[in-house]
């Protein structure tokens, strides 16, 4: 059992699988894999850099033993600090804005966190916007606010560890790397490994209707911002971590088509993954439509769906929100109600 001796929660992270779609895709002659980072033990890619930005602020001397680790999260990235906090012996303050699923506020409650929620429409430097209580609460006695969007760590771990792993597992045959962008860390430091490994390698990024990061790119100008409904992706300022020179073009996506993807990648590839996943594979699909030749094209299931249960996989809110949804009811229904009659319930 000497082997099992140092190992904990946070060696888990990492080692995750990568598959080719097959059903969604059969449109189009590009081929689309998808890396399931969702299989991390907390539930998403954010394991991987939360619990580096919280190693690199204790090498670095920022985190003190027993400290308060505090950070805006849209609850992804407080999922990964907190499988820090809680192995090693930190408290977690997590803000958020207010259109974050119920599920991960629940899920960073589970983990012991204190938890703040903050209105979604007010600019980035309102004092009310989850970057700037979050920015207010480095006042608390012996914390930490880690700032996803502009430490570096986050960006690092990604070129240091996500890079070389998925370099390791295709040998980069593939064509373009995709990936929704929040804070930028994922596809920026990713995008920088195999362009390093591979000259040609195109990255682009997903980004959503109503957020600036795709203007920017193709304008250098802010442009304006809007609400939109999708977690996770997008932004209505520029992060520190978002490395334009890396990234060579964007798609835009829309809510609608975001989740209805959501819905298909479980309903016919068995991925029950997050709207942001969806996002990352309908902007796939278009730029692959957009090609002159066929190309092999990876991209990044970010997150868990169990996080959206009550919202993108819940017909109700899908519909509250003029969302098309399929009529779920088949044969199937009638004959089962036909055998129980009156002795259960078909929900």
């Amino acid at each position: 059992m000497d082997k099992f001796k140092n190992t904990n929660i946070i060696s888990a992270i990492g080692n995750t699988p990568i598959i080719k779609l097959n059903s969604v895709t059969k449109d189009i002659e590009s081929e689309i894999y998808v890396k399931l980072e969702y299989m991390n033990p907390g539930g998403s890619v954010k394991d991987r850099m939360g619990v580096y930005m919280c190693q690199k602020a204790v090498e670095n001397g920022d985190l003190k033993p027993g400290g308060t680790i505090v950070e805006c999260t849209s609850g992804n990235t407080g999922v990964g600090v907190a499988l820090f906090a809680n192995t090693y012996g930190y408290k977690c303050v997590f803000v958020m804005a207010d259109k974050q699923s119920q599920e991960k506020i629940d899920n960073l409650r589970a983990y012991g966190a204190k938890v703040i929620v903050c209105p979604t429409d007010v600019e980035p430097d309102d004092p009310r916007s989850y970057y700037s209580v979050a920015a207010a609460l480095a006042e608390l006695p012996n914390s930490f606010v880690l700032n996803q969007y502009a430490n570096k760590a986050n960006t690092l771990c990604h070129y240091e560890q996500t890079g070389p792993e998925i370099y390791e597992q295709t040998n980069a045959e593939f064509d373009t790397f995709m990936a929704s962008v929040g804070t930028g860390g994922t596809i920026s430091g990713v995008g920088k490994f195999l362009k390093e490994k591979k000259p040609s390698m195109k990255v682009v990024g997903v980004d959503c209707k109503g957020s600036i990061l795709a203007h920017y790119k193709k304008t250098g100008e802010m442009g304006e911002a809007h609400s939109y409904v999708l977690e996770g992706i997008g932004e209505d300022f520029l992060p520190e971590n978002v490395n334009f020179d890396v990234i060579d073009d964007f798609v835009v996506v829309e809510d609608e088509e975001s989740f209805q993807m959501t819905r298909r990648l479980l309903r016919e590839e068995g991925i029950y993954a997050g709207g942001s996943c969806g996002s990352a594979v309908v902007g796939a699909i278009k730029y692959a439509k957009s090609l002159n030749k066929p190309e092999k094209i990876l991209t990044i299931m970010v997150d868990s769906g169990n996080r959206y249960a009550s919202k993108i996989y819940n017909d109700e809110w899908m519909q509250s929100h003029d969302y098309k949804v399929e009529n779920s009811k088949d044969a199937l229904d009638e004959k089962i109600l036909n055998i129980i009659g009156d002795n259960g319930r078909l929900v």
